[in-house]
């Protein structure tokens, strides 16, 4: 899988974080499933979704 640019991934978060702040506390939950099912449709390998689904689950304490 190819890694998107420094530059790109800044425009990913500052979209999401302003698309997540724009909804109600009771649609973001809503809002990030759904964003995580069309992401995983998208890249169409199971697997590899579950890795993405366990590394995101690391939290540095």
């Amino acid at each position: 899988m190819s890694s998107i640019s420094i530059p790109d991934l800044e425009k990913v978060y500052d979209h999401l974080a302003e698309s997540i702040d724009g909804l109600t506390e009771d649609k973001r939950q809503l809002f990030l499933v759904k964003l995580a099912l069309l992401s995983a449709n998208q890249i169409q390998d199971a697997a590899v979704f579950v890795q993405l689904i366990n590394q995101a689950k690391v939290f540095e304490s």
